[in-house]
């Protein structure tokens, strides 16, 4: 899957921070950066809490507070985390709280290939969702659409659509 986490990540963040600047091209790739782990066949490191939140803490040391840089930078450690939401990661309790339950995986598969019908039915609304995103911030347009791949930011309200 990867409409379903990318549509369901930018939604979220548009309803709980409500901040037109926000950048979400890292957050988008947050997102699908846990699904890295069909490399393996199954849910792995990737899939781990510990990683998002280890990586949420690297952002916030490494960066000053109120800067661009980190604004652009906790994209990734939240899309990451919203992956874990929305793909249910908690059911494997192995593999969320590893390390803490122990260093050897489970050889559970993943969840996005073991739902079967429902993770299509997912997908399929992840696809409705992005091109209704599409539609609202104008990205068919190609000055809009340079202005997101420059900046990242999409038009979450009424009086940025002009």
């Amino acid at each position: 899957m990867f409409f379903w986490f990318i549509a369901t990540a930018v939604i979220t963040v548009g309803f709980v921070f409500r901040d037109p600047t926000f950048d979400n091209r890292l957050l988008m790739v947050g997102s699908v950066l846990p699904g890295f782990d069909i490399v393996f066949g199954r849910s792995r490191v990737l899939h781990s809490v510990t990683v998002s939140i280890a990586l949420l803490t690297l952002v916030m040391l490494a960066t000053d507070r109120g800067s661009v840089r980190r604004k652009t930078l906790l994209g990734l450690p939240i899309g990451m985390i919203l992956h874990l939401v929305f793909d249910a990661a908690w059911n494997d309790t192995a593999t969320f709280w590893w390390p803490f339950t122990g260093l050897a995986f489970d050889d559970v598969g993943m969840s996005i290939t073991d739902r079967g019908l429902v993770s299509v039915v997912l997908e399929a609304a992840g696809f409705v969702l992005c091109i209704w995103l599409w539609r609202i911030n104008g990205l068919g347009g190609a000055a809009r659409m340079r202005r997101f791949l420059a900046d990242g930011q999409l038009i979450t309200t009424p009086e940025r659509r002009a």
